[in-house]
């Protein structure tokens, strides 16, 4: 059963975020999808839930009013197939930018390396690379990444600040990476924070409510999915492969 909203008192994305987190906090709701411009919400319920539930969970400064209402059939097996495949392709269009991304960092750390191949060397790039680039697109709504990171970080969730320093400890690493300064160290850490964040990722999808991913910031709205999980494994299995290199 879906449900379009209107909703009042949204002035950036952290508000935004904060709705959707709000609303996908609530018993019987399995997906959320806010529109900033429009002021709208769909939310996905497993029944009938009154506005008046809404409204308490969200905080004073939203106000939630119903527009319309959709139901679904299971019994219309053909659209629900139809619907399944046009939502398939539109998250592959909205990871589209994660997937250029990382595409031009693969390209970019292959020139750096290029005439003097170490596949140790290609590893450290990337991930500072990778750390710095992604860092980037987080400090263009550093407020908005706290709010949306914090909906599946488990350490965001019990520290709000940390979804805050989150983007200068990206930085940090990155510079470090490339210029191997302490690289055990910076390995140990990268590991620690990516695996917690990886603890909330897979929570997230197994729950599958649909939330939006914060490793861009909340400059390109991308949801969270099976790509978020893999980008993170990555990260992780290099760091994992050059602990072992380095003996720790």
């Amino acid at each position: 059963m879906t449900h379009i909203y209107s909703v009042q008192g949204m002035t950036c994305n952290g508000c935004r975020s904060s709705v959707e987190q709000k609303l996908s906090d609530v018993d019987g709701i399995t997906k959320v999808t806010v529109d900033l411009a429009s002021e709208t919400a769909e939310v996905v319920m497993n029944h009938h839930i009154e506005t008046a539930t809404l409204q308490a969970a969200l905080p004073e400064k939203f106000s939630i009013t119903a527009k319309k209402s959709q139901t679904i059939s299971s019994e219309n097996g053909s659209n629900f197939n139809k619907a399944s495949q046009v939502e398939s392709l539109s998250k592959f269009q909205q990871l589209k930018p994660l997937f250029l991304i990382f595409g031009f960092i693969v390209l970019l750390v292959t020139a750096k390396n290029y005439g003097s191949w170490s596949v140790d060397s290609f590893m450290l790039d990337f991930m500072g690379v990778f750390f710095l680039t992604f860092s980037l697109f987080k400090f263009f709504d550093l407020n908005g990444f706290a709010q949306s990171f914090k909906m599946y970080d488990p350490l965001a969730k019990t520290f709000p600040a940390y979804g805050t320093i989150y983007p200068f400890i990206e930085v940090v690493l990155g510079v470090l990476f490339l210029a191997r300064v302490e690289v055990p160290v910076l390995l140990v850490i990268t590991i620690i924070i990516l695996v917690i964040t990886t603890i909330g990722v897979t929570q997230s999808l197994l729950s599958k409510k649909t939330i939006q991913c914060a490793c861009l910031g909340t400059v390109l709205k991308l949801p969270m999915t099976q790509a978020t999980f893999i980008e993170n494994a990555i990260m992780i299995i290099m760091a994992i492969i050059l602990i072992i290199k380095y003996n720790i």
